[in-house]
């Protein structure tokens, strides 16, 4: 399954490309977003995730880093929304949880797809760096910000226990990838069946009275 997003705004045009088949030899040649260690934590995505990622971002006039990982993130997460939906007659899971770890520091990922955009992020006890590899953590906040938007998922993301800043933030990218790895899973027991009991969402519409 390969799945293509062209994102264009008067700031930016991204292209995300989702592909669920067998990895590619050099997966993280696709990640092209002007920033180092965005690419850094998108790579652990594919790796965790085990997907193939390509974006590419062109940005007009000058590029903001908010604006590069919100519109990425919601370009993202409507590339993976379309390849939930065409997995449901397959019998996709369409939710999963993971924890994840790197060194001192622990983060876990719980997603839900039913069209309920909601991020809840909490760090109890855990510093948040204000910036990190030249990027602040309110940027990387953003990229899952929009990711929720574009794939009309429910994500909640914990950070357990960290000290450096670097590794907080590699685990919390490596439990959302293992989160939606698992979210991804087809089973098919669960054919036709969504992650909640009320089923897809159908709107009529009409002129009215």
């Amino acid at each position: 399954m390969r799945q293509k997003i062209v994102r264009k705004t008067s700031e930016s045009e991204i292209a995300v490309i989702v592909d669920l088949g067998p990895r590619h030899d050099e997966p993280k040649k696709g990640l092209k977003t002007p920033l180092p260690f965005l690419n850094h934590m998108l790579e652990h995505i594919i790796w965790r995730g085990e997907i193939n990622l390509e974006v590419e971002i062109k940005v007009r006039d000058f590029y903001l880093t908010h604006v590069v990982c919100e519109d990425l993130g919601q370009t993202f997460g409507r590339a993976i929304k379309e390849c939930v939906g065409q997995r449901l007659d397959e019998g996709v899971k369409g939710f999963g949880f993971a924890l994840a770890t790197i060194d001192e520091a622990l983060s876990r990922a719980v997603i839900s797809f039913e069209n309920r955009a909601s991020l809840h992020l909490h760090h109890p006890g855990v510093v948040m760096p204000r910036e990190v590899e030249e990027i602040l953590s309110e940027d990387l906040i953003t990229f899952f910000e929009g990711f929720i938007q574009g794939a009309d998922c429910t994500l909640h993301l914990d950070l357990i226990r960290g000290e450096n800043g670097h590794h907080i933030w590699e685990a919390t990218f490596r439990a959302f990838g293992e989160a939606l790895r698992s979210a991804l899973q087809v089973r098919p027991w669960r054919k036709g069946m969504t992650a909640g009991v009320a089923g897809p969402i159908r709107l009529e519409m009409g002129a009215g009275e």
